[in-house]
């Protein structure tokens, strides 16, 4: 098990206006991945609708890291290939397939506290995707990984929608340059990283921005 105490799971928050947040959090994934068994594929699933600015973060991290030469992380979520709500489950069942167990670290987007709007965190355990939406989708990963994009509460489709490029761009910038840092200092076994090609577009299903979005909500933080 990862993390310091069983009965106190792991978690990392830092602020993406931060000017070392990158070197930061690229320190913690590499202290909490390099336990993982090198024959362990890492794979990063990043949710998210490219249709609705609040819930861009992931496709936009996605199609970042797509762009660079990972050597141990496997990528899954672009903004070609966005994995949202309607196909979340196809994703993960595909991504048993072509991975013999997995180690999932789930990145999405959340709703949170005022006081903590631009912070990310590094967390222990599964993101719940669609919580915002009050949507029932799987539960994602070993590990997550979010940005508190806007404020939870009220009107959260409206939110979504009014939610700053700025600050999404300025979270996905911190994340994906962080993932890239910790893929160079992570042992490989020289497989290279892959996002989803011509031959998954089956998994890949359309829908309307309301549907596919599967924001999850940031309801306690530590700080």
């Amino acid at each position: 098990m990862l993390g310091k105490n069983p009965g106190t799971p792991y978690t990392f928050q830092v602020h993406a206006e931060d000017v070392t947040a990158s070197s930061q959090l690229s320190i913690q994934v590499v202290d909490q991945l390099q336990s993982v068994p090198i024959h362990q594929d890492i794979i990063i699933v990043c949710i998210g609708t490219d249709r609705s600015t609040g819930d861009s973060l992931g496709p936009l991290i996605g199609a970042s890291l797509e762009k660079k030469n990972l050597k141990r992380l496997f990528v899954y979520g672009t903004l070609k290939h966005p994995v949202h709500a309607v196909n979340l489950e196809d994703t993960l069942n595909e991504i048993n397939r072509q991975h013999q167990d997995p180690f999932i670290i789930a990145i999405d987007a959340c709703l949170g506290r005022l006081k903590n709007v631009g912070k990310i965190n590094f967390s222990q355990g599964p993101v719940i995707p669609g919580a915002a939406m009050k949507k029932k989708l799987p539960h994602v990963g070993e590990m997550h990984v979010t940005g508190i994009v806007n404020v939870s509460g009220m009107m959260e489709y409206f939110v979504l929608q009014n939610t700053r490029l700025y600050l999404v761009m300025t979270m996905a910038e911190a994340i994906a340059k962080a993932l890239v840092s910790a893929d160079r200092k992570l042992k490989t076994k020289a497989a290279p990283s892959i996002s989803p090609s011509s031959s998954q577009n089956s998994i890949y299903k359309r829908g309307t921005s309301e549907v596919e979005s599967a924001l999850s909500l940031q309801n306690n933080s530590p700080r």
